[in-house]
C-alpha cells in the first residue's frame, strides 16, 4: 500500500507522457517531489473482454487518430532505457575488446560469419543510441556521457586492432578488408538504415538486439580495419577506413536523430 503523501494513478501507456509533462511543470519546484513510471504486468481478477464498456464512437475515432500519429513509448521510458547504455564500465570495456578481437580475426580470415558473430556483442549500441537521443533532446549531460563512452570504446577497439596489425602482416586484398578501406554509397545507406531502425526499435519498445548487430556492422569493422591497416603500415588504405568509420558514425546518428524527432521526441519535459 502507498505510504503517506504517495499517490498512485493508472493511465494508458499513450497518455503517460502528457500527464507526466503536466505534473512535472506543476510540481517540479516542490521539495521532495518525484514521479515514478512503472508498467502494470498483470491484474487480478482478470478483465473480462465482454464486460468492458464500449467507448463512444467519437472516442474510438480519437483513439484511432492517436494511433496513426504515434505507436511509441513515453519520453521518460525511452530516456531511462537509452541513458543506461552511455556508461563506461569494465563490462563495456571487456565487450569492446572481445568484439574487436573476434572482428579482427574474421576480417583477416575473410570470414563473413565470424565478422557478423563479433557484431552480435554490439558494444557500441548503447553509446550510439544515447548520443542520438541526447542530440535530439539537447541534453548536454547525456551527450557528454555518450561521447565519453564512444571515445573509450573507439580507443579500445583501435588499440586492440592496431596491436594485432603490428604483430601480423595484413593483406589489403582480402575482400572483407578492402571493402572497408573506402567510402561507398552502399555503406552510407546501411549506416542510415541501421541508425533509423535502431531508434525506431527503442521508441516502440521492441528488442534492439538484432538492430544492434546492424549498427555494429556499420561502426566496428571499419574501425578495426583502420587499426589493422595502420599497424601494418598501409597508411593510405587506413585513411580510407577511417573516413568510412567517421561517415558511418555521422549517418547512424543523423538517422537516429531524424527518427526520434519524427516520433515526437524533440524536447525535455515537453519544453
Amino acid at each position: 500500500m502507498p505510504g503517506p503523501g504517495v499517490h498512485v494513478a493508472f493511465v494508458a501507456a499513450e497518455k503517460a507522457e502528457p500527464i507526466m509533462d503536466a505534473l512535472e511543470q506543476r510540481f517540479a519546484v516542490v521539495d521532495g517531489f518525484s514521479l515514478l513510471l512503472l508498467p502494470v504486468e498483470a491484474r487480478v481478477p482478470r478483465p473480462a473482454d465482454d464486460a468492458e464498456e464500449k467507448p463512444a464512437p467519437e472516442v474510438v475515432e480519437e483513439d484511432k487518430e492517436k494511433e496513426k500519429k504515434s505507436h511509441r513509448i513515453s519520453r521518460e521510458e525511452l530516456y531511462a532505457e537509452v541513458s543506461g547504455g552511455a556508461k563506461t564500465t569494465p563490462v563495456f570495456a571487456a565487450m569492446v575488446i572481445l568484439s574487436s578481437l573476434v572482428a579482427a580475426v574474421g576480417l583477416m580470415q575473410d570470414n563473413v560469419a565470424v565478422v557478423i558473430g563479433a557484431m552480435v556483442i554490439a558494444p557500441l549500441l548503447g553509446p550510439t543510441s544515447a548520443l542520438s537521443l541526447a542530440s535530439t533532446l539537447g541534453d548536454l549531460p547525456l551527450m557528454r556521457r555518450a561521447l565519453q563512452a564512444h571515445l573509450a570504446g573507439f580507443a579500445l577497439a583501435f588499440l586492440v586492432s592496431f596491436l594485432i596489425g603490428i604483430v601480423f602482416d595484413v593483406d589489403t586484398t582480402i575482400q572483407q578488408i578492402a571493402s572497408r578501406a573506402r567510402v561507398g554509397l552502399g555503406d552510407l545507406i546501411l549506416a542510415l538504415s541501421s541508425g533509423g531502425a535502431g531508434a525506431l526499435a527503442f521508441t516502440t519498445g521492441l528488442p534492439a538486439a538484432v538492430i544492434g548487430v546492424m549498427m555494429a556492422v556499420a561502426l566496428l569493422p571499419p574501425l578495426v580495419v583502420f587499426g589493422l591497416l595502420l599497424g601494418s603500415g598501409h597508411f593510405s588504405s587506413a585513411f580510407g577506413a577511417l573516413l568510412l568509420c567517421v561517415a558511418n558514425l555521422v549517418c547512424v546518428n543523423l538517422a537516429g536523430v531524424v527518427t526520434f524527432r519524427l516520433q515526437g521526441f524533440d524536447s525535455i519535459g515537453g519544453v
